[in-house]
C-alpha cells in the first residue's frame, strides 16, 4: 500500500479477491471517493485508512 499525504491508499490488486457481501458480484473501485462500488446491489462501501469496510450496514445507497 502506498501513502498519499500520510493516508494509506487502497491496493487495487485486492479487487480480484473482494466481492459484494450482498450479491457476491464484483466490485468497482472509485479512487476519488475511496469507495468500492457494487452496481448489482446499488451500494458503495467505504475504504478507511486503506481498508475496505464490506459491511452492508456501513454502505451507502447509490443514487
Amino acid at each position: 500500500m502506498s501513502t498519499l499525504e500520510g493516508v494509506p491508499q487502497f491496493d487495487r490488486r485486492m479487487l480480484e479477491a473482494l466481492i459484494c457481501p450482498q450479491t457476491h458480484q464484483r466490485l468497482d473501485y472509485d479512487a476519488s471517493a475511496q469507495e468500492l462500488i457494487s452496481r448489482s446491489a446499488n451500494l458503495a462501501f467505504p475504504i478507511r485508512a486503506g481498508i475496505p469496510i464490506l459491511l452492508i450496514s456501513e454502505a451507502r445507497a447509490l443514487d
